[in-house]
């Protein structure tokens, strides 16, 4: 598999796949940040039943649904195999079968085609969906990472050298997003329906926990959150209160991110850093982006997010880390597997 690599072509197509919850994405981005297509099937309406990802269920769709995505992804780019230099797939974090789907289709098109194969870390990904957004941006930058699985803070370097900062010891913020949204008897996913449901409420209402919130520290904790939240709700309803679920939305979504963003700033400000990306499906959160611009901007600190198709689970922050991990010569060979707990830099 070298006829790729070595080829002198100023035009460089990533094609990529990812597949590693309940979203089946393919996309076809050219020379790392200009986005051709972009497909997304989404679960959500099959989930939704269940308040929450069912793997196997996940797992079978996957099957159905990887190969029409890559064909329309390649359709919609108006590109065929032939014209592509690399196929970069996610291998981990994520669910261990769904995971699977996409590395097996991935190394079968590498290996049909004869295209150099990429393994892609879904976090870095997510980090550099923001390239994909901000054609200016360069490292080095602190991101913070915050999704339904990870709540991380990575310095970057440069394009393939990362440094995990730190990050949660338990429970993700989306995760605690969605856990205290479905007690509410709100849908799934909870992220954003708790999000609305703050904007009518009282943000002082409830005195709920901060944890770790000591200068210095740069991991987090949302288990004890989470905790005390479903306490007080489960305490009203014994005591037969009435509850005002926007307060309780609104007093909840502040404490996570006040914790975010003193983190955050923090670490920009260790690192020496005059950047800061935020990545991940809770980079959408309106609170959050509020916050962070207004503290970014009394600290000195240049703020970036995705575009919010970007903060989901897509194939085009794939294909765009792929991209540069072929510039750095990190390709890898048919023996990839998928690694659930991948972690930042593997």
């Amino acid at each position: 598999m070298n006829s790729s690599l070595n080829q002198i072509n100023s035009n460089y197509y990533t094609l990529a796949l990812e597949t590693s919850c309940d979203e089946t994405s393919a996309a076809v981005v050219l020379n790392g940040r200009k986005v051709l297509s972009n497909i997304i099937s989404s679960q959500i309406p099959v989930h939704q039943k269940f308040g929450g990802v069912v793997p196997e269920i996940a797992s079978r769709k996957h099957i159905e649904n990887v190969i029409p995505v890559v064909d329309e992804a390649l359709r919609q780019a108006e590109v065929s195999l032939k014209d592509i230099t690399a196929i970069g797939v996610t291998y981990g974090p994520g669910l261990v079968g769904a995971l699977l789907v996409g590395v097996a289709a991935a190394k079968a098109l590498s290996f049909a085609s004869d295209i150099p194969l990429i393994g892609v870390n879904h976090l870095e990904g997510h980090i550099f969906a923001n390239f994909l957004s901000h054609s200016e941006l360069e490292p080095p930058f602190m991101a913070l990472v915050v999704s339904g699985g990870h709540t991380s803070l990575v310095y970057v370097k440069d394009y393939n050298n990362f440094e995990l900062v730190g990050q949660t010891r338990d429970d993700a913020a989306g995760e605690a997003f969605d856990k205290v949204a479905r007690v509410m008897g709100l849908p799934y996913p909870g992220g954003p329906y708790i999000d609305q449901l703050a904007a009518q409420g009282n943000p002082s209402a409830i005195s709920f926990p901060r944890a770790l919130s000591e200068k210095g520290s740069f991991e987090f904790s949302f288990s004890g959150l989470k905790s005390a939240v479903l306490n007080y709700l489960n305490s009203a309803a014994q005591r037969g209160e009435q509850i005002n679920q926007a307060d309780v939305a609104a007093s909840f979504q502040t404490a996570v991110v006040d914790v975010l963003v003193s983190k955050a700033l923090q670490a920009a400000e260790h690192y020496n850093v005059n950047k800061l990306v935020l990545a991940g499906g809770v980079a959408a959160n309106s609170m959050l982006k509020n916050r962070l611009e207004s503290d970014c901007t009394a600290s000195g600190i240049k703020l970036y997010y995705p575009s919010p198709i970007l903060c989901t689970d897509n194939a085009a922050m794939i294909a765009c880390r792929a991209y540069y991990q072929y510039q750095g010569g990190k390709i890898a060979d048919l023996y990839l597997n998928a690694v659930p707990s991948l972690k930042i830099g593997q």
